[in-house]
């Protein structure tokens, strides 16, 4: 099973945009999370066609199942 971590941001025109990590360290630390986050906001280090991060909206863990099939 598959998993990631999706941070989610408010953008400077109000839409979300989001920012996933493949295979995230668990347990999650909720706190960690969210000063990550809120580094990320100050730094400026990600500009979105919506404009810049603004603040933290969310984060949440992701699972899917992936099935591969071989086609002959």
């Amino acid at each position: 099973m598959a998993k990631t971590l999706e941070l989610q941001f408010v953008t400077a025109t109000g839409k979300i945009a989001r920012i996933t990590v493949d295979n995230p360290k668990e347990p999650i630390d909720e706190a960690v999370v969210k000063q990550s986050m809120d580094q990320i906001v100050s730094s400026g280090a990600f500009y979105t066609g919506s404009g810049d991060l603004v603040s933290a909206k969310g984060a949440r863990i992701v699972e899917r199942n992936v099935t591969d099939y071989e086609l002959v």
